[in-house]
């Protein structure tokens, strides 16, 4: 029997599309099991193995039955250990009672359902991370985007922001480095949203999960400026920092009248983060930073080598990315962003991530990743510059 379940889904449901990033990246793994040679530049995910340290204290920790529940804003060690990166790294006056450990795309969402609902505004960057808006339209809120373009360095500028703020508006997500352009932002545009959050009484959400990935820039958490930390929730982890992307472990440090209700959110869902995880997370800050130094060096290299040689395909530029590891394509051909990722998929078997998944800014552009060795990209551009000529 065939049902017809279109009235079994939720409205809230019906008009949210899936990550393009994990139905692409399952899409390259069919190729491949078909035994197609695909160079995927698509996902966000480092290529390095987690460092030996941080496997090793999880290992231990399973070991000595440290399986159960752990309380729901995670161990104390840990959040002891991420207030004191957050106060020494961040300037974020802070202490462990104002940290939640969370996987860091369920803090995201548990902030967003916290902090905003149906008849509110919430102002999210364009082009942006591709869940900010789904997460935004599953709170039955209103999705506003801010466009980003590449005249300003594709940030939010103050401008922007207060060119879109209405009565309605309840929260503004900053996202800082930037997926996907690798934008870092200034100071002066971080104070002006600032300023502009204090002015309207908005929460700010800040995405800093790409902080210690910068290139020659500087990070600045807009939690650190004057009067800014009691409407700010920062959020962060481990994923690509120290190569931790399957431990989906994070954080979010807010003062306790926004973290108490984030804190409900995690209770009625997922309970707690991994308890071993998070003993990985304890010897990840305590531990040496030697080898996200070295991953930070190899990821200079790649950009480097993508850039120059995306610049040098006649109808491609791109800009030097500033942090992650995303570089942030503009192309001449004058077809949607989709079908243009599929012609390169298609024919020469790169995947890369259209930029109309990251709103409507993102038309025009292709999202590569250089979080693969030296000589995907070196074959990748190869490929493309053979079908594009």
């Amino acid at each position: 029997m065939i049902y017809l379940i279109d009235h079994m889904v939720s409205e809230r449901m019906r008009g949210v599309k899936g990550s393009p990033t994990v139905r692409l990246s399952g899409l390259v793994a069919e190729l491949r099991a078909r035994g197609e040679n695909v160079i995927s530049l698509a996902i966000g995910e480092p290529d390095f193995p987690t460092p030996a340290h941080i496997v090793e204290a999880a290992k231990k920790a399973l070991d000595e039955g440290f399986t159960r529940y752990t309380p729901s804003r995670g161990i104390g060690e840990l959040r002891e250990a991420i207030a004191e990166k957050s106060q020494q790294e961040n300037g974020i006056q802070c202490g462990p009672e104002n940290v939640m450990v969370s996987p860091t795309k369920h803090a995201l969402f548990a902030a967003t359902l916290a902090f905003s609902g149906a008849g509110e505004d919430v102002l999210l960057p364009d082009p942006g991370w591709v869940s900010y808006l789904p997460m935004v339209q599953m709170a039955n809120a209103r999705p506003v985007p801010v466009p980003c373009v590449e005249e300003d360095g594709f940030q939010m500028t103050p401008e922007a922001v207060g060119e879109r703020i209405t009565p309605k508006a309840r929260m503004i997500i900053v996202n800082t480095p930037n997926n996907p352009t690798g934008s870092v932002y200034d100071l002066e545009s971080l104070k002006g949203i600032a300023d502009l959050a204090e002015d309207h009484d908005l929460v700010i959400v800040t995405d800093e999960i790409y902080e210690r990935i910068l290139y020659g820039e500087s990070h600045h958490s807009i939690a650190s400026f004057p009067g800014a930390f009691e409407r700010t929730v920062t959020i962060n982890g481990f994923s690509k920092t120290y190569a931790m992307t399957g431990w989906r472990l994070g954080w979010a440090v807010a003062p306790g009248h926004l973290l108490d209700p984030m804190s409900t959110v995690q209770e009625h869902s997922i309970t707690c983060a991994t308890s071993f995880a998070q003993k990985g997370g304890v010897a990840a800050l305590r531990g040496p930073e030697g080898p996200v130094e070295e991953m930070v060096r190899k990821f200079a290299r790649r950009r480097e080598v993508m850039v120059k040689g995306m610049n040098e395909i006649p109808g491609l530029s791109c800009q030097e990315p500033q942090g992650a590891f995303y570089a942030w394509v503009s192309y001449e051909d004058p077809i949607k962003s989709l079908d243009f990722s599929e012609m390169l998929l298609e024919k020469a078997l790169v995947a890369v991530i259209p930029g109309g998944a990251f709103g409507d800014e993102g038309e025009g552009y292709i999202r590569l990743s250089f979080a693969t060795s030296q000589d995907n990209v070196r074959e990748a551009l190869k490929r493309i510059r053979e079908v594009l000529s």
